[in-house]
């Protein structure tokens, strides 16, 4: 590998694109440099990550032309894509789609891709455990991941399928923080029983993707699930509590009762969670604590990311 090579970066100002850049540019001794990939080259968080000394350049995902663009003469490309802007699988499958063709014709290195389980292989469609959404998923905002997976190998691209975990600015930016009950207690509520949930940084999916990078081609053609810490709600309530100084309860609630809280995509993520108590072995085991240490030394456990941001997780 020579130096200076080009890692393209999409989703650059977002978490894990975000944090992926900040991670190659804040180490001085780095192979490579950034091509950061932006709707929007003048929003606030791309002048500050060009500040930082990255390449800002233009493309949008639902044009592989403009995606091939960007990788002429990279080494590299981290390609993630985000449902929650369209609630949609199937574009999210699209979108994938576009990557490749645009990957295939140019000359990549190693590509990582930001990928979920396809959660139809554990449930079918006509189980009725969980409700089917979307006419053919059970998660959508898993399944459409899980499911462009086999296009890349089809494609024969060398890349490195990266399973991510629960973020837990989740409980900053996504409405699960702590709520205030009438018994002056806060509840934070998952239908999870007493299983794991698997839990990261955001931030620490950039410095484990890097750490993916600088391992070379020793990963390609593997499956790596990254991980900061699992906790049960019991556990990551009690936590909780000693940060922000409040009396924090967990509440396990039901599936059902998940799926129909009113806020968007409670279906979706009811089911997610349910996926995740009804798998907890399957899905657990592929996320792994020391590996994800080993890729990035950094690596915040729960205690850890609390202490640096229990002051922005917002209490009514």
């Amino acid at each position: 590998m020579k130096k200076n090579e080009i890692i393209t970066v999409f989703g650059a100002t977002g978490a894990q694109g975000g944090g992926l850049v900040r991670a190659i540019l804040a180490d001085t001794n780095s192979e490579f440099k950034v091509r950061a990939v932006t709707r929007d080259p003048n929003s606030d968080k791309a002048k500050a990550l060009a500040q930082l000394g990255a390449e800002i350049v233009v493309a949008d995902i639902d044009d592989a032309a403009s995606i091939k663009k960007t990788l002429e003469g990279a080494y590299g490309a981290y390609f993630v894509t985000f449902f929650w802007d369209h609630f949609s699988a199937e574009k999210e499958y699209q979108e994938v789609t576009n990557f490749i063709q645009a990957a295939k014709e140019t000359n990549l290195q190693h590509i990582i891709w930001s990928t979920l389980e396809d959660t139809r292989n554990w449930v079918a469609l006509d189980d009725n455990r969980m409700p089917t959404l979307q006419g053919k998923y059970k998660v959508p905002h898993f399944d459409g991941k899980g499911a462009a997976d086999k296009l890349f190998v089809e494609a024969g691209l060398p890349v490195t399928f990266l399973r991510t975990s629960f973020f837990w600015e989740n409980f900053i930016y996504f409405g699960m923080g702590p709520k205030k009950g009438e018994d002056g207690n806060y509840y934070i509520a998952f239908p999870m029983d007493d299983k794991k949930l698997a839990g990261m940084a955001a931030e620490d999916i950039g410095k484990c993707t890097y750490g993916i990078l600088k391992k070379g081609s020793e990963l390609i053609g593997k499956t790596i699930g990254i991980v900061g810490e699992k906790l049960n709600g019991n556990e990551m309530a009690a936590k909780l509590s000693k940060a922000l100084g409040k009396n924090v309860i967990y509440n396990n609630v039901s599936p059902d009762t998940y799926r129909s809280f009113d806020f968007p995509g409670a279906d979706d993520l009811g089911n997610m969670f349910q996926f995740k108590r009804d798998f907890n072995d399957d899905f657990n085991k592929i996320r792994n604590e020391d590996f994800s240490m080993e890729l990035n030394p950094q690596l915040q456990d729960f205690d850890k990311w609390l202490a640096l941001n229990a002051s922005r997780i917002p209490l009514d």
